[in-house]
């Protein structure tokens, strides 16, 4: 029998890691230069945190069996989990909180029940506290310096507002808000045309899925709908979000008011950061204000507003791959320790860990016998070492270079 990953599970070999982390390593440290902590949370959640108040489809879950009345299932996302560990576990904590993950998540999808992958790798950041344009504007670039520090030119901001694509969408009757909503996520044109509405209402979604392209035309189509104070006053919000964003020449952007994501927790901007050098466009992360979501697990119910954004390790793998940034070989080891006879084993150990405790990482192998001359100098050169120390048992070492 030959055992394999189970059904949309897959194995990271070593230089599959290290590539990995290369990536990580990058957004790490952009995530603390502006200021960001790194928080750790629970792979395995209840449900009802999971759902985040239905916002999260149940069939999106991987739900597990714990013998017990609590359903458990695994994060298909991070940004619920963090709201509960903030909410419940730093009650005392001051606001702004600026919070970064770096973590798997699991979800199950249309095309996972073809045995398509489940487990997704994810780092981004999570700004709790604040609301308004500056805390909107930090997310927003912060995300491009991300790009900026993996060497992404190529790639693009699509910038939505979910509260205002929801208000434009309260106009049509309540029993077809779903269809359309879900027509104008698709840009499925043919089922607006199917629905029964009115002519108003059809002009209106083909007029909402529309509403794509440079931010100033976009911005003046909805403009011209009949708006209400309320939705004004978002318009207006939006624009000055643009206008600073813009001003800083560091976001290529897309206005696009159809922008409606799958998790239904969003209640401000909305944005997607899509790849622009292959011939699909790839989709590098998502996020967005989510102003209510805190609130579903404050013991209190107090709304506490937040922002963030996941960027998705394995689309920004396969965009780097053409690149030839990511690491092409593990590193090889500094150096192979060999304790020329069974006297010297004590020595050997001594002396590797004599140089493992440099200041600078210095990667030390300990040759394990059973091998003689030869065969250990193939070794070293099969695996890239730079030199072998032999070691006497008195601690003194012959260094013999191979490069």
């Amino acid at each position: 029998m030959v055992y394999q990953p189970a059904a949309g599970a897959r194995d990271l070999l070593p230089l599959d890691v290290e590539k990995k982390r290369w990536i990580e390593d990058r957004l790490q440290q952009v995530f603390d230069r502006w200021g960001y902590h790194r928080i750790i949370t629970s792979t395995l959640e209840r449900m009802d945190t999971l759902m985040a108040g239905e916002a999260i489809q149940r069939q999106m879950v991987i739900q597990l069996q714990n013998g017990e009345d609590d359903e458990l299932g695994l994060r298909p996302e991070l940004t619920a989990s963090i709201a509960r560990t903030v909410v419940t576990r730093m009650a005392n904590a001051t606001y702004p909180q600026r919070l970064y993950y770096n973590a798997n998540v699991f979800r199950r999808t249309w095309e996972s029940r073809h045995n398509r992958q489940q487990e997704f790798y994810q780092a981004g950041v999570e700004l709790l506290g604040a609301g308004g344009l500056l805390a909107n504007a930090e997310v927003l670039l912060l995300v491009a310096d991300c790009l900026a520090a993996l060497g992404l030119r190529e790639w693009h901001l699509i910038l939505g507002e979910a509260g205002i694509t929801r208000s434009l969408l309260s106009a049509f009757p309540a029993n077809l808000q779903d269809k359309v909503r879900s027509a104008i996520a698709h840009l499925d044109r043919i089922t607006i045309d199917t629905l029964p509405l009115s002519d108003k209402l059809r002009d209106r979604a083909q007029i909402i899925m529309d509403l794509r392209g440079p931010s100033a035309d976009v911005l003046q189509k909805v403009s011209s709908l009949d708006l209400d104070e309320e939705q004004r006053e978002a318009v207006n919000n939006l624009k000055s979000l643009v206008e600073l964003l813009e001003s800083e020449k560091k976001l290529p952007l897309i206005l696009d008011l159809s922008l409606i994501q799958t998790i239904d927790y969003y209640t401000g901007i909305v944005f997607e950061v899509v790849n622009d050098t292959e011939s699909q466009a790839r989709v590098l992360g998502r996020g967005g204000r989510y102003d209510q979501l805190l609130g579903l697990y404050h013991p209190q119910g107090e709304n506490i507003p937040g922002i963030g954004f996941g960027l998705s390790i394995e689309d920004l793998y396969q965009v780097l791959l053409s690149t030839q940034q990511l690491p092409q070989e593990t590193p090889a080891s500094n150096c192979l320790v060999v304790p020329e006879t069974a006297n010297a084993n004590a020595a050997a150990f001594a002396y590797a860990q004599k140089l493992r405790d440099s200041t600078d990482l210095v990667r030390v192998e300990i040759d394990l016998g059973g091998r003689d001359a030869d065969a250990i100098r193939q070794y070293a050169r099969d695996r890239g070492i730079a030199q072998i120390a032999w070691i006497k048992p008195d601690g003194s070492p012959k260094i013999e270079p191979l490069r």
